[in-house]
């Protein structure tokens, strides 16, 4: 049972943290960045997340309601509106648009943990995971997600960079148009945060 739970637990973590679309988030520094450094960073902004991850699987919601004295559905709609607003500058300006929501090179790690990686789907599926798993399994499954991810990603770089040495018009022209289209569907996704903090918040006073 707890195999199973683990498993679930570390694949809906990986599912929601979606390397492709991260890559879409991350654009900029892939077109720009070496691997190496790339991976460092990347490496560092997954120990970040864990560590939060981590502290939401032990601690579950009651950090919101007991510590920040919030509710979850709060969380959920502001999440929400963040990705909305990265989706629609991204749609009208491009992989630039995120560059400058990101801010100074120095504070890479952790503008690329929060809030492409630590955001309310991610929050709740570590909470899920500390309900089904011990908190040892619990974070084994978020660490086994986070290391996929990072390595998922990474492979993208690798085969983005191989295949730019060979044509770098052509890949730049379809990661442009790719981009735009995915941040259609972060926009979509963002605005279905907005509708279940709402449609949580309406739960409550029902």
């Amino acid at each position: 049972m707890d195999t199973r739970m683990f498993v679930e637990s570390a694949v809906l973590l990986f599912v929601l943290l979606n390397p492709f679309l991260l890559c879409v988030y991350l654009l900029d520094l892939i077109q720009e960045m070496e691997a190496r450094h790339f991976g460092r960073v990347l490496a560092r902004a997954a120990v970040i997340s864990g560590v939060v991850f981590a502290v939401f699987a032990w601690a579950g919601d009651a950090i919101f309601s007991r510590v920040l004295q919030v509710r979850f559905c709060a969380f959920q709609v502001f999440g929400g509106i963040v990705f909305l607003v990265v989706a629609i500058r991204f749609v009208l300006l491009g992989s630039q648009a995120i560059s400058s929501l990101r801010g100074s090179a120095e504070h890479l790690a952790g503008s690329i943990a929060m809030p492409f990686m630590i955001g309310p789907g991610t929050v709740s599926a570590s909470v899920f995971a500390g309900t089904r798993l011990p908190i040892a399994l619990a974070a084994l499954a978020i660490v086994a997600a986070l290391s996929s991810t990072v390595l998922a990603v990474l492979v993208l770089k690798i085969l983005h960079d191989f295949v730019r040495a060979r044509n770098e018009r052509l890949v730049e022209r379809y990661v442009e148009i790719v981009g735009r289209v995915s941040a259609l569907i972060i926009g979509t996704i963002a605005i279905e945060m907005v509708f279940q903090g709402i449609d949580s918040w309406l739960a409550t006073r029902a």
